[in-house]
């Protein structure tokens, strides 16, 4: 798999759980104000996965085809 397609994966997985653990914020009311709360628990959840993920204990855990590479984890 490319490396390109991997961080691709990497990012849709990353925001797919921050939306998943806000959305009982996101889907009571579909105004703006209302909903700051649920994006902000969306951006905040989505940067603590890709933190994690990026840390080598998960990486250990991840499928190898998710994995990033040891290059690209020394320059992070």
């Amino acid at each position: 798999m490319k490396d390109s397609t991997r961080r691709t994966v990497r990012t849709v997985v990353q925001a797919v759980i921050g939306l998943a653990a806000a959305l009982p914020l996101l889907l009571p009311t579909l105004g703006v104000p209302e909903t700051a709360a649920g994006y902000g628990v969306a951006l905040a959840v989505a940067a603590g996965v890709t933190r994690a993920m990026a840390s080598p204990a998960v990486q250990r855990f991840l499928p190898a085809w998710l994995r990033t590479s040891p290059t690209e984890a020394r320059t992070q």
